[in-house]
Parts: structure tokens; sequence; C-alpha cells
């Protein structure tokens, strides 16, 4: 845990939560209080497996995981309730069999993940949320929303919105109040905790902290504006004193930087990226030609990988002259000049371990280039994420919600803040969807008390799923009901034989599951946490290996007489062997969860035998029978 994290209590609930309980996070906050960092943190400090997702490229890129689109193969059209639409504007029902064709390896990461990340939720639709619902149902757990995984949301709500076009929204507003990710409907069934992080880190002046709150929720308009204004300076944009111009639109942003470009004295050098592997254009996060000159304005776009960490991300600087190895770049109140070598991106895609079954970032591809851009323009949009020591903001085409805020939250100072253009009432856009959904939430927010009740809540439902034999059952009974409706086609003696051990399975493990799962309840209602709980874990000690002798002995019998059952019917034979496949699947999942806690339950080594047994297929042998 770092520091910021030791002496954040909110940043330590939400840790808390992911780690320790099956509770749907939002995290959120203002800008600057340190989401991206908790992130970062997470990923290495918390023991479920788990994908990190985001809705652009870029930002994938920089949350260290994949787009949402590339993991789920979703299409870009909008995703209706029980369908989508192609981009002819068909509607489909279902889910496309030409985006899901999953390999083995994805499915098997599907399937094994305990927490789903997606960074940027600002930015998410909700029917791209419900899209990912009916997904992950299809190949999970299909009673559960999003298959039963639990979600980390990360993201500020008052930032930049979902994009929707007109058309879009003409399909989708039949369905949805607002094209928000809070409107999604698998996320209204499965619930979230709400986790505000309250102490900003990017800025500390009060009256400032106070403007951007103002700003943010629509507050004292007509005295925040006049305050805001006096930050006006005409012709500021022309000045060349090394603040960063912010632009509602790419191509103000383009034209500021090739003008200036081009007013620039001296050889213009350009510089190719290189490109190996996988990396799609939307992911580049700079030019592909990098064109530069000795005086140019440049942001750095990359964390120095180096250990003397010289520049960060969003940092600016002016080009001082460039040699073959490496570019010089001077920064403000720095007292050296930087050596700039060209740094690698790595385009990832999520794989398997082969030797571990652990999941991985695979590098798929790599951009190679120097990690610069020309920077004395760059659009909001782009700038989201970023800090800056000075800015010029011209939101006077603010066209969307929450871009004023973002590019005013983008600076540390409000010294450091000019307006290039007054700033009207107009262009603080607020979304009163987005107003009424923060109202909502306000009060709601978990203290302590509800993390430990949810921790000891997440802890007895995994155990009772430990003794829960109920999934078994079930796939015992489709395939006898197949056998049934086909009685004709199966020997009498393989049928007979079948519903003896039915009835055996019944007996030895169904009815004893429900006189131990009463015994479970009496001993947690003595005392609620498992891990102190010296009875009842005595209890699980000597009632798991019980258990895996039935089902190596009875239910594996069942399994391979119905493997021994031959028919001249090929559909017959297919439907057979399926539910058998599933019989042997749940049998294998339920022996390694045991036998993972035969020495008592452990959280950490229930999740990760659950969630290898639903890559691993082990190989089921019948015991021999005791003399």
């Amino acid at each position: 845990m770092n520091s910021i994290q030791n002496e954040n209590p909110e940043l330590n609930l939400a840790s808390g939560f992911l780690h320790n309980t099956a509770e749907n996070i939002f995290l959120t906050g203002k800008a600057g209080t340190g989401k991206t960092t908790f992130l970062q943190n997470l990923k290495k400090s918390c023991p479920k497996r788990m994908v990190v997702l985001a809705p652009t490229g870029v930002a994938a890129i920089n949350a260290g995981g994949v787009t949402i689109h590339s993991f789920f193969q979703l299409p870009f059209g909008p995703w209706l309730p029980g369908g989508r639409v192609e981009p002819g504007g068909e509607f489909k029902k279902g889910l496309n069999a030409r985006y899901h064709k999953f390999s083995r390896e994805k499915l098997n990461i599907i399937r094994s993940i305990d927490l789903l990340v997606i960074d940027e939720i600002s930015m998410v639709r909700a029917d791209l949320l419900d899209g990912i619902d009916e997904l992950l149902r299809r190949f999970r757990d299909h009673r559960k929303p999003f298959g039963g995984l639990q979600l980390l949301l990360i993201g500020d709500i008052q930032q930049l919105a979902p994009v929707v076009k007109n058309d879009e929204w003409e399909l989708l507003k039949d369905f949805y109040e607002n094209p928000f990710f809070f409107s999604s409907k698998a996320l209204k069934e499965s619930g979230f905790l709400t986790i505000e992080l309250k102490r900003i880190y990017r800025q500390t002046d009060q009256d400032f902290i106070q403007l951007l709150n103002n700003i943010r929720h629509n507050l004292n308009v007509s005295d925040t504006i006049a305050k805001l204004n006096n930050r006006y300076i005409p012709g500021v944009q022309n000045s060349s004193d090394g603040g960063i111009i912010l632009t509602t639109h790419n191509y103000q942003a383009k034209e500021i930087n090739d003008e200036r470009l081009n007013k620039l004295p001296g050889k213009l050098y350009s510089f190719s990226a290189r490109i190996e592997g996988d990396f799609p254009e939307y992911s580049y996060p700079t030019d592909l030609t990098l064109q530069l000159k000795a005086g140019a304005q440049v942001m750095f776009v990359k964390n120095d990988s180096s250990p003397d960490k010289r520049y960060f991300n969003g940092k600016i600087g002016v080009i001082e002259s460039f040699t073959d190895d490496y570019i010089v770049v001077r920064c403000k109140n720095d007292t050296e000049s930087i050596r700039v070598t060209a740094e690698v991106w790595q385009n990832a895609r999520y794989g398997l371990n082969k030797g571990t079954n652990e999941i991985v970032e695979t590098v798929t591809g790599t951009f190679t280039q120097y990690p610069l851009k020309t920077a004395w323009a760059i659009t909001i949009h782009k700038s989201q994420g970023l800090t800056f020591d000075k800015v010029i903001i011209d939101a006077a085409n603010a066209f969307a919600h929450g871009q004023v805020y973002v590019a005013l939250s983008r600076c540390r100072t409000l010294e450091g803040l000019t307006l290039s253009s007054p700033v009207s009432s107009r262009a603080l856009i607020t979304d009163s969807s987005v107003s009424h959904f923060t109202e909502k939430i306000a009060g709601s927010h978990p203290g302590e008390n509800d993390l430990r009740n949810a921790m000891l809540t997440y802890e007895q439902t995994l155990l009772h799923e430990l003794f829960d034999f109920s999934t078994l059952q079930s796939r015992i009974n489709e395939f006898m009901y197949v056998i049934a409706e086909n009685r004709a086609d199966v020997l009498t003696t393989h049928l007979e034989s079948l519903q003896n051990l039915q009835s055996k399975i019944n007996d030895n493990i169904h009815d004893i599951e429900r006189k131990f799962k009463t015994q479970l309840d009496s001993l947690l209602l003595q005392e609620g946490d498992i891990r102190k709980n010296t009875a009842l874990q005595e209890r699980i000690t000597k009632a798991v290996p019980y258990f895996v002798e039935k089902i190596e002995s009875v239910v594996i019998d069942f399994l391979n007489t119905g493997k021994s059952i031959e028919v001249d019917n090929e559909v017959l034979a297919d439907t057979l062997a399926d539910r058998l496949k599933k019989l042997s699947d749940v049998i294998g999942k339920k022996l390694a969860t045991l036998q993972a806690s035969k020495n008592g339950f452990i959280l950490s080594s229930y999740l990760d035998a659950r969630a290898k047994a639903s890559i691993e297929k082990p190989e089921l042998k019948k015991q021999p029978r005791q003399s």
C-alpha cells in the first residue's frame, strides 16, 4: 500500500471492499483525487483475477488494460435490450456469432476472472454495459447480472460524457432515461456502492478548489463566472510564455500547432514511428510521423521509463536541439535539459500462462516513437487525466457536459490559468440526469461497518457455495431427462443402473448436504467470522473428505455409466455427450474447491481453486471400490 493510500480513508475503504467482498464499486471523485494511482496500486496488490478495460484506445493504454470493444469483440453500434443494431441499421436479436466466436483462451479468461475494472466510466454508454452483461450471462452464470462478476467502475461523472449520435439516441431513448452508464438495466439490477474520494492532490488553494466545485455543480453561477473571467486576457493565445492552450475542437488545436510550427525558423525534422505487430491506429499515443523544429513547444506523452524519472505524461517543454540519438528538451524551472530518447508503448491482450493458468497481459504489438507531440494546443478531451502548471483555455465553444470543468481542473492553481475568451453561463453545460444521479448517491456512501458486514457476508456466501451441490443435481437431472425422453434407445440395464446411482447420490450427497448446511448456519450464528470460528473450521475439515469420497465414487460412477451408453441416433449421441461434458465440468470444479479446503476454509485458496478449475478440466478417474 502506498503512502497516499495509507492516509486516505476512502481509498482504504475501496481497497477493503475490492479485496474482501463481492460488492460492485463505483469509485469517483473530483479531478486530481488519486483515482488513477489507486488503480495502478490495485493491479499490484489485489489477489483476485482481474481484467482492466477502458472505452478508448488511449485510455486503455494509460490504464494498462485493453479497450472494452476489443476484449468483448462487441460491435460499435447501439445495443438494444435483447439484441443490437447492425452497421446497416438492421436490428438483430441475440448475440452476433460473428463477433462472439471467442477462442478457448478468451473463454477461459472470461469464465475465471473475479473482478472486472472499467476505467473512465463517465464515457461508457448504458447500452454498452448491458451488452457486456448479456455476453457475460451467456458465458458465465446466466442468472446473475454481469454473470456474477464483481465490478469496479472508475471515473468522474461530472467530466466527459459518453458520445451518442442523434440517430443512435432515437433508437435508445425508448429503453433508457439517458445514455450514462448508471441507466444500465443490468447495473440497476446488480446495484453498486459509491465511494467518493475527497482529498484533492492536484490543487491546494482552497479558493480555486471552491471555484472548481461551483463550476462542477453549477453553484453561484454569476459570482463564479465573474471571478473566472478575471483571468481573461485578450490575445493571450499569441503569447509564448510556455502555457498550453486547451480547445474544444480538434481542428482548433491542429490549426494553432501547425501555424506555430510553420512560423518557427530552422529545419523541420521528421521522425517516423516504428510499429511492430498489432497496434491499432486509434491507440497511437502520438503522431505516426512526428514533425518538430528547434523552439517548438512540446508535451511529453509518457512517463519516463528510466530510473531518473525526468519527465511525466503532460510535462511541457521546448525543443533545444536534435542529434542522431536523442532530442534535447528544456523545461521551465528545470536545472538541466532532458535528453529524450525513443520510448516504447505496448498494446496488450489478456492471455493465460500455460504453466500456472494465471491471467497475464501478453504484448501483441509495440509503437516506438519519441514521447513528444507539438503542444501549443491540445483538445480538452485529450487533456483528461493530465496536470499542468500553466493553461490557456478557449472554452467559448464548449458543447458538451463537463468540458469546462475538465479544462479548468487540469491546472494546479488559479494563477496558472488564463482565458483566451470569456466564459459565459451557456458554456457551463450540466446534464440534469447527472445532477439527479449525484444527488441520489450523495448520502449513501458506505462506511467501515458496512465493509465489515460485507466481508462476513462474502465469506459466508462462498462457504455455502462450497457445500452447495444444486448445480451437480441439475446436471444429473438434465442428463436423466434426455434418457427418459429416449428410453427406447437405451438398454434397460443402463437405465436401471443410472436410476440406482441417482438415488444413491440423493441419499449420500443431497440429503447430507441439507443437514450439514443446518449445522453450518448454527455454528455461524455463534461466530460469524469464519477465520475465528475454530469449531466451524474443524467441522469443515471433517466434511470435505466425506463429500470428496462420495463424488469420486458414486458421482463418477454415474458419469462413467453415462459414457458407456451407445446409441445409433447421432443427434441423441451428441446431446448425451454435451450433458455429460457439463456434468464433468461441475464435478471437476467441485472437487477442486473441496480439496483446496481440506485443511479449513481460506478465502484466497478457495477463489484461486475455483478460478483455475474453470480453466483446467482434470481427468476424472473412478476410484477403486473399497473391499
